[in-house]
């Protein structure tokens, strides 16, 4: 059983730019990706697509003698870990139809187009390199002062992921990538603009230099 985890490549399908990045994925027995991500519904509006559907209610159905069983109609039941749940589907299944299959491509263009800026500009900062370019819609950067040793590096990249985060202008996570510590970058907010990238470009430059500052001896 081939099991595809697309909590945010998934999405790539909707783009033409970007389907080749998804290659393959015809062949998996199933797929799950996270709503809440590009199409910004609320967190945990998650589906699963599974070729397979004897498997799949095999795996969900739960019975007891106190359950009176569906019979002219799909249950929810069936086919999902949870029996008490609100109607999640909704604000998935609105999203779609407001943006339509041209307003989710956009979206996804977007979203991959601002990140390339937003990490070509990180990256021309004094102090900053890029650790992974986007291929769709997040890459990593990683922060160091000159002779400093990686370890250091690794410190200095989380002040500066806190600076820039208590700025209030932005938001970063820090991650851990080939044994050094980075700042990850993502974007998948639809409002995301040219000016937002700008702005986030600004925010690391300010946060990077004062706590260059304050690293000095």
């Amino acid at each position: 059983w081939v099991h595809v985890d697309g909590a945010f490549g998934l999405f790539a399908r909707a783009s033409r730019s970007k389907r080749h990045l998804t290659r393959g994925l015809d062949e998996a027995d199933s797929w799950a990706t996270d709503a809440h991500k590009w199409l910004n519904v609320p967190f945990d509006c998650g589906f699963a697509v599974v070729r397979h559907s004897a498997a799949h209610s095999a795996a969900m159905t739960q019975s007891a003698g106190y359950i009176a069983a569906e019979t002219g109609a799909r249950d929810p039941i069936d086919w999902n870990l949870e029996w008490s749940r609100r109607a999640r589907s909704i604000p998935v299944y609105a999203a779609l139809r407001e943006l339509g299959s041209e307003g989710v491509e956009d979206l996804v263009n977007r979203c991959c187009a601002h990140c390339a800026a937003l990490v070509s500009g990180l990256g021309n900062l004094d102090g900053a390199a890029v650790v992974a370019e986007p291929t769709l819609n997040q890459g990593l950067i990683r922060f160091c002062l000159p002779h400093t040793t990686p370890a250091e590096g690794d410190l200095f990249t989380e002040r500066v992921i806190r600076a820039v985060n208590a700025t209030g202008e932005a938001f970063f996570s820090p991650t851990t990538w080939d044994g050094r510590r980075v700042m990850r970058v993502s974007v998948v907010n639809w409002q995301t603009g040219p000016q937002d990238v700008a702005r986030a470009v600004a925010a690391v430059k300010g946060a990077l230099e004062s706590t260059a500052r304050s690293s000095s001896p």
